[in-house]
């Protein structure tokens, strides 16, 4: 029997009825198994990594060791997907010949390579690799006719990514969290790309909160050429001092004299196919998260609709027929006309980006759906990469543009239009079309009315947030992370708490993090060790260092990190309590400074205010039964959000609902102190 094994069961499905007529589906172990009787073989999808890495269990509990002793801690493989595994082993003495189909990158790599251990215990089949970066059937059956070997460095390249993200982390977060006080469901995530990430937000925060601004002033002129009338300013542009802008505003007269035309055309350069990067800083201008954009993506690749979305490619292969790529669209009722006029283009010359590598091609559709096929969230990211495709086949488009230096009572002002003379690309691409600004007929020597003037005040702005698109710019410009992960670390973020909004923007937990620790321990907040490790990563993947030498180096890197941190752990984790007290819907203990938070008795799940602190600090607030809405305003004396209560329902004589009415409650550390001061009855 002929075992095929891919990533998923979707891709499972998809491969076995491109390549067999009679496919038959049936289960092994509950998991779905693709059949044909006539070519003797079986499909079988894998649902991602079906074992993990992890520590032996004596460390599972937190408390048990220091985290500093994960640093050299043993790593055992533990099976996470045991019924495909079930399946795997059924399978596996039957087979003859055994094809590892799974997604062709790191990830993909080392998902083949663990089915491989698993099915070479149980059978002596010879094993070989299919690479594609498609469900187009025409490139399924052409992988299919090729197979290759295993790439066991490559595989290599991402288990070292997983034991040193998994020794990091864990020690790194356990360490924090048990400064912090925030062991359980509440710990603090650090990681060797999320935290630098976090820094670069955090920065961008700080440098916003930082900016003072400034006033300044322009000048800005409404001339009239006939009845039309545009817009002139004072080539000054700024004037930081308003005397200076005040002087020159009352002097301006009521005519205007064109003093020179520039006139010219500009090409503006089709842009280049997408890579991983480019495609989530486009998806992010039109409304889509990166980690929305990424699963979309996925999903239409698995759909077949799209080629492989993680690549670093920005330059389409020789072997892709772009002229039949295209052609795919000519009956298609949204795409018939951008694909019908480049066709009849004399030749298809597609842009370059940088980045040129072999394993997958950049982002293009390689079937053509219509809207009706797909939900508008999947067909809002399709047409986006239809159009993209199509955008860098295209020619430069062309501006005209029009500079116009004007001279009013004489001072010199002067208008800028542009006009789109040659759509070329943007044409197929309408997203982020600049907005023309069209002048009327000038010529030098032309008088025009001054119908206004303003004397425009102004003031400066801070630098904006970065939104997710930029972040995976910077993330792959500083080598944090990789095509495949940038996404799920700026996902972590939002999970932890540590930002909040699009863009993001840093919660005072997320700030107080990279504060602690890049005042004991900066290294872990910058991307230069993690750059590193990207790039003995790399290595391995072309066979340059062995993994066993990179995972050594980065425990040395940790270890001397540890070095830096434990004796301030007293410093972090005041630091971090206080940050976290700061985003606390209660405030923070009037005691510790801590956290407070809502807690229930076990006996009766009666709710309590205690101190996140505890066992070191016991305060404790008792509360009234209901709902709880901590309010905006604090309580001067405590610091802490004052407190609504809305009684639970109650049902009168007649067995009516009585919906509890909601009323102020106030501070619940004033209460307690009001009824401790109380006289004692006797």
């Amino acid at each position: 029997m002929h075992l095929i094994i891919t990533e998923k069961h979707d891709a499972a499905s998809k491969i076995a009825s491109i390549l067999f007529q009679d496919c038959v589906a049936s289960r092994v172990n509950g998991v779905p198994v693709y059949r044909s009787n006539k070519a003797d073989a079986a499909v079988i999808g894998l649902a991602g990594h079906v074992v993990e890495l992890d520590f032996p269990p004596e460390y599972g509990r937190w408390t048990a060791h220091p985290p500093s002793a994960l640093i050299a801690a043993p790593v055992i493989t533990v099976p996470t997907k045991k019924d495909i595994i079930g399946a795997l082993e059924s399978l596996a003495p039957s087979a003859t010949r055994v094809t590892i189909a799974t997604d062709y990158d790191r990830e993909g790599e080392l998902i083949g390579v663990e089915a491989y251990n698993i099915v070479r215990r149980l059978s002596k089949a010879p094993f070989d690799r299919v690479r594609y970066s498609s469900f187009a059937r025409q490139e399924i059956l052409g992988a299919f006719s090729k197979p290759t070997s295993l790439d066991f460095s490559l595989a290599a390249a991402g288990e070292c990514r997983q034991e040193i993200d998994l020794v990091w982390g864990a020690a790194l977060t356990r360490f924090v969290s048990l400064a912090g006080n925030r062991a359980g469901k509440d710990f603090l995530s650090v990681g060797r790309v999320q935290t630098p990430l976090l820094a670069i937000i955090v920065d961008r925060e700080k440098e916003i909160q930082a900016f003072v601004s400034k006033p300044y002033w322009e000048l800005a002129a409404v001339l009239l050429k006939g009845a039309e009338a545009f817009m002139a300013r004072h080539k000054k542009g700024r004037f930081d001092n308003k005397e200076e802008a005040m002087a020159i505003y009352k002097k301006l007269g009521k005519a205007a004299t064109v003093k020179s035309i520039l006139r010219e055309s500009k090409k503006e350069p089709a842009p280049i196919p997408f890579s991983t990067t480019e495609l989530l800083k486009a998806a992010s201008a039109i409304g889509f998260s990166a980690a929305g954009a990424m699963q979309a993506a996925e999903e239409l690749y698995i759909n077949g609709w799209i080629s492989y979305p993680r690549t670093d490619n920005t330059v389409y292969p020789p072997t892709l027929d772009l002229r039949q790529a295209v052609g795919l669209f000519k009956a298609s009722p949204e795409f018939a006309q951008s694909a019908l006029e480049l066709l009849a283009q004399r030749s298809l010359v597609p842009t370059k980006g940088k980045v040129e590598s072999k394993d997958h091609p950049p982002i293009y559709p390689v079937a053509c759906a219509s809207k009706a096929q797909m939900d508008e969230r999947h067909w809002k990211l399709y047409e986006l990469v239809v159009r993209r495709f199509f955008a860098t086949l295209s020619p430069p488009c062309e501006w005209d543009v029009v500079r116009a230096e004007v001279d009013i009572s004489g001072e010199p002002f002067s208008a800028d239009g542009k006009r789109l003379s040659a759509p070329g690309w943007r044409k197929h691409y309408p997203y982020g079309m600049p907005k023309e600004e069209v002048l009327p007929p000038l010529s030098v020597g032309d008088v025009l009315a001054v119908k206004k003037i303003n004397l425009l005040e102004k003031k400066t702005e801070p630098p904006k947030r970065y939104g997710q698109g930029r972040l995976i710019e910077l993330m792959e410009k500083l080598g944090l992370g990789t095509k495949a992960t940038r996404h799920e670390a700026l996902s972590k973020l939002y999970s932890r708490g540590y930002i909040e909004g699009n863009p993001p923007k840093p919660t005072q937990t997320g700030i107080t993090l990279i504060d602690a620790l890049r005042a004991h321990a900066n290294a872990i907040t910058t991307p230069d060790m993690t750059g590193k490790l990207e790039k003995d990563m790399d290595a391995i993947a072309e066979s340059r260092l062995k993994k066993d030498d990179v995972v050594l180096e980065s425990r040395k890197m940790l270890r001397a990190i540890f070095d830096q941190l434990e004796p301030r752990r007293a410093d972090i984790g005041k630091a971090l309590r206080a940050g976290a007290a700061l985003d606390s819907d209660i405030g923070p203990c009037p005691i510790c400074g801590s956290p407070l938070v809502i807690r229930e008795t076990k006996a009766d799940r009666r709710k309590f205010i205690a101190c996140s602190g505890f066992p070191e600090c016991r305060n404790t607030y008792n509360i009234p039964p209901g709902t709880l809405k901590f309010e905006k305003k604090i309580c001067e004396k405590h610091r802490l959000h004052l407190l609504k209560v809305t009684p639970p329902s109650s049902r009168d004589k007649d067995g009516k609902t009585i919906k509890g009415k909601a009323y102020e409650y106030g501070c619940p550390a004033c209460k307690k102190e009001a009824f401790y001061a109380q006289p004692t009855q006797k």
